[in-house]
């Protein structure tokens, strides 16, 4: 199951100057992706960054060398290509002196960070995210009733790609998806020290999701600098593990404006760090369960539509809020994400008095399929 939007897409792109980067977590399904694009296609390289000979191919790699190593292949597509020591360097060096090959890369987690590729590829690169199964993805492979059905079970166990095919097996799936992910990825690459701080910043920010953080009480309570927190909420963000919203403002004096929220990119890694698995029905934080899937849901729609728009909450000083606000074009729209549509929405009033113009909807689950379906 892939994407559909997101491999058109890159079919659009396939044969400008750019070189195409496919980011994403580890197992969301990237190499599955390419391979759907290029199943017809016979002039395809792949080469692995998790093989030890390619990467010793890229140390202090020439042109020339490239272009024999390429032969007569148009496609090279270079897999878990942040493995490979100044990838961004040799990348740049193939879309400026090979002009007749096209390059594919794929990169999990710290992939940017370790590879500088943003820096040398700037101008020269179209990026695209994946992420776990979207709510559309899934709907496109089964009937919409299916899908809503399983609305209580994506709250807990979420839709990683190995989740959604090993039902049963959710939580030992889940568990060693947080190892490889957090633990293989993160701490190696950035070679952080702490990891018992580091597992106790994610507990701290998965019993936080939803709400404002404050990273100096986050430092608090893992035994870390301010600094440091910001730092491991970075890397956090960059491993597509944690999403951050920040605060919307329009400089009104009552408006919080340097605030944040943190969401989890997959309710089932959430719960996973907490070793909390118990059926949504029954669960007090059922409300923020909900909203952290809505958030992460949308915000993979938009991706994979290549939509723009601004995404914050609001809060004032008085402890009016709004969970969820885009702006496209100019136009102000604020959503309410509540559990039940019953519900009070006791934000509303107070955003419409000061942005008048401004749309607002309350999302429940007799609506949310409208919202993650519709741009």
């Amino acid at each position: 199951m892939i994407p559909r939007a997101l491999q058109a897409e890159i079919d659009r792109k396939i044969n400008s100057k750019k070189a195409i980067i496919v980011m994403g977590a580890r197992q969301v399904g990237k190499t599955t992706l390419l391979e759907a694009v290029f199943n017809d296609r016979k002039d395809v390289l792949w080469l692995s960054g998790d093989e030890p000979d390619i990467r010793t191919i890229f140390d202090n790699v020439t042109s020339t060398r490239l272009k024999a190593l390429f032969g007569k292949n148009k496609y090279i597509i270079i897999d878990e290509a942040q493995r490979i020591k100044n990838i961004g360097i040799s990348l740049k060096l193939v879309t400026d002196k090979i002009k007749d090959v096209k390059i594919i890369a794929t990169g999990s987690s710290s992939f940017e960070l370790s590879s500088g590729i943003g820096e040398s590829l700037a101008g020269r690169k179209w990026e695209y995210m994946l992420f776990p199964f979207s709510f559309g993805e899934l709907v496109a492979e089964q009937v919409l009733l299916v899908e809503e059905r399983l609305l209580p079970h994506r709250l807990v166990f979420g839709s990683c790609p190995d989740v959604g095919t090993n039902f049963g097996e959710e939580k030992t799936v889940l568990k060693e998806l947080i190892s490889s992910i957090l633990y293989k990825d993160i701490l190696h690459f950035e070679g952080i020290k702490n990891s018992d701080k580091l597992d106790r910043l994610l507990r701290a920010l998965a019993y936080q999701a939803g709400s404002q953080v404050s990273y100096n009480e986050l430092g608090q309570i893992c035994g870390l600098s301010q600094k440091t927190v910001e730092k491991y909420v970075d890397l956090l963000e960059k491993a597509y593990i944690v999403i951050r919203l920040g605060s919307f403002s329009r400089n009104l004096r009552n408006e919080l404006k340097k605030s944040r929220k943190i969401y989890f990119w997959d309710n089932g890694i959430r719960n996973a760090l907490l070793s909390d698995f118990r059926p949504a029905e029954i669960r007090q934080d059922i409300g923020t369960l909900f909203e952290n899937y809505i958030i992460s849901e949308r915000l993979k729609m938009l991706s994979y539509q290549c939509v723009v728009c601004g995404k914050w909450f609001w809060r004032t000083a008085q402890q009016q809020e709004i969970d969820y606000i885009e702006e496209k074009d100019g136009q102000i729209s604020a959503y309410e994400i509540k559990w039940s549509a019953k519900k009070a929405a006791p934000g509303k009033r107070a955003f419409l008095s000061a942005y008048p113009d401004s749309k607002i909807s309350v999302i429940s689950q007799e609506n949310f399929d409208m919202f993650l379906t519709e741009k």
